[in-house]
């Protein structure tokens, strides 16, 4: 039977539109000239300027040769120049590649041969890294360097030498502020290219779409809770992930960036106080920054702030503070392969009247969908069949959506088993509570198997997080001739505080089933990623040559 509602018409330009985020700006500078997008120090760019800028930069790069598949790589801050580079980049059907800044030469020159980079923006301040990546590399990109006027006084780091052909501003001068810019031809295309982190190996290059990325930004600003005009904070890298896709997200509501080179608690209050700041994002490590800061760099805020952390669920004591400090706090789950965070712990009105402790044990599940990923599941990886909705059962958990990424570059055979059964493998165990609420428990490769029992690290870490003077802990297996393995825990203590391995190991003996307890104890200061997250893999070598020294 013939479907009526099929008409015998195909898509067309009047009523077919590949989605792209780029729409987004242009809308904002048409709407609200002038309205301030970005706030740079002592700089403010409108909306006019911020998308007369973009399509300089676009123009300039279509002169210069670049366009469909072609990588532009950069090396930025959080910076004008990074906000610019995602729009820029991809008006000329380009894909924007953005490093992560605390990479080292040779992990550099590796993403910028497998990216095939034809043209590389590098900020001064990495300039000295980038210069020796670039004699490492087969590639020869034009090198643009970026000089960024409102480089602080009391810069932590200095500035490295020119190693460009060619200045920024002078590159964004040669460009048209006519130029027709071009929209995907399919939101299918790539809109950009972002790395893993690369502990197992060498990076796995992840791609993005127009579509996933314009969807990302739409639903951001649900989740965010952005109405009109929010004042964003740079605390999150722009590098990673593409910074959650915000760079995208905040012209959907015209709403104003200010950048932040590093993060440092004063200037995250001073920005905070000054400019009315309404959302910002960050790993732990970004709220820890803020709760410590020293007295006189601390201000008061003039509102609540939404703050939205990934990675590990914060400990009570930590939201039990950010919330003292005037932060609503929203935890979200996410990976580089689905643009970001995909996930987000809805709250909800009636868990406001539960004890403290039922609400640190709420809001550290990871959540539901967001409404752009169609299906979010745990499910048994052998049978891919779902595990029973008790919150004790643990699969993997698995995602499929239009906010996936469209695969892996140049590795057909990892894509493929990234996908395999018609879903997204995360490589995360979680269980699935009866309202629908994951939980990861811990990274496959992290569960920690002592005398056939499995130990969930993400446990222990949060017994130590109770205690009052643990800052940070992180929890991996050492190998032990007996029990296979057993858990060994590197802690770091909050300035100023004190415990010694007899107290921590008394503490998580009250907290813990003894099994579960680590058997060492290191203090140490933690090795983490530019974004603040973990590197357990570093740890489970400093386990590993412990082992080997008591053996």
């Amino acid at each position: 039977m013939q479907d009526k509602y099929d008409l015998g018409l195909e898509r067309r330009e009047a009523n077919h539109q590949p989605l792209t985020p780029l729409t987004y700006l242009e809308r904002a500078a048409k709407v609200f000239p002038d309205h301030v997008a970005i706030v740079h120090g002592a700089a403010n760019t409108t909306y006019r300027d911020f998308w007369d800028r973009s399509l300089r930069l676009a123009s300039a790069l279509a002169r210069r040769g670049i366009g469909k598949g072609d990588t532009v790589s950069v090396m930025l801050s959080n910076t004008p120049a990074m906000l610019e580079a995602h729009f820029g980049v991809p008006m000329v059907k380009a894909v924007l590649h953005s490093l992560n800044t605390r990479l080292d030469a040779a992990i550099i020159a590796f993403q910028l041969d497998h990216a095939e980079s034809k043209l590389l923006i590098v900020d001064r301040e990495f300039s000295g890294v980038v210069a020796e990546a670039l004699k490492l590399a087969t590639v020869t990109p034009l090198v643009v360097d970026y000089d960024d006027p409102e480089y602080a006084a009391d810069a932590p780091y200095p500035k490295g030498a020119r190693i460009g052909t060619l200045d920024y501003e002078a590159l964004v001068a040669e460009g048209d502020a006519d130029f027709a810019w071009s929209m995907p031809d399919d939101e299918w295309d790539a809109i950009s290219l972002n790395y893993t982190s690369g502990t197992t190996g060498n990076p796995k290059g992840v791609v993005y779409h127009h579509r996933g990325a314009a969807l990302m930004a739409y639903t951001n600003t649900i989740h965010a809770g952005m109405g009109r005009h929010p004042v964003y904070l740079w605390t999150l890298p722009m590098f990673h992930c593409n910074g959650w896709c915000f760079p995208w997200t905040l012209a959907v509501q015209a709403g104003t960036h200010v950048c932040l080179r590093w993060v440092r608690a004063k200037a995250m209050y001073d920005a905070i106080a000054d400019h009315g700041v309404t959302h910002l994002c960050g790993a732990p490590i970004v709220m820890s920054t803020l709760l410590n800061a020293p007295d006189n760099e601390k201000k008061p805020l003039p509102h609540v702030v939404n703050f939205a952390t990934a990675a590990a669920p914060p400990p009570e004591a930590v939201l039990a503070a950010m919330k003292s400090a005037g932060f609503n706090v929203t935890h979200v789950y996410g990976l580089t392969e689905c643009y970001g965070p995909a996930v987000v712990n809805d709250w909800h009105d009636s868990w406001d009247k539960l004890p403290a402790a039922e609400q640190a044990a709420l809001k550290s599940r990871q959540g539901v969908r967001y409404p752009v990923l169609e299906a979010l599941d745990v499910l048994d990886p052998d049978t891919m069949q779902p595990v029973p909705r008790d919150g004790t059962a643990m699969g993997e958990v698995m995602m499929r959506g239009n906010v996936v990424m469209k695969g892996y570059l140049k590795n057909p055979s990892a894509s493929e088993k990234a996908f395999a059964g018609g879903w997204f493998h995360t490589g995360d165990l979680g269980v699935m509570h009866p309202d629908g609420y994951i939980q990861l428990k811990d990274r496959s490769k992290d569960i920690i198997i002592s005398g056939g029992e499995n130990i969930s690290s993400i446990e222990v870490e949060d017994a130590l997080y109770k205690h009052p003077a643990v800052a940070a802990a992180a929890v991996v297996a050492k190998p032990d001739e007996k029990w296979g393995e057993t858990p060994c825990a590197f802690v770091e203590l909050k300035p100023g505080a004190q415990a010694t391995t007899d107290e921590l190991m008394q503490w998580c003996r009250q907290n813990l089933a003894s099994y579960k307890c680590p058997r060492t104890i290191v203090f140490d200061t933690i090795p983490k990623t530019s974004t603040g997250k973990i590197q357990k893999f570093k740890l489970r070598d400093m386990a590993r040559d412990l082992a080997k020294v008591s053996a």
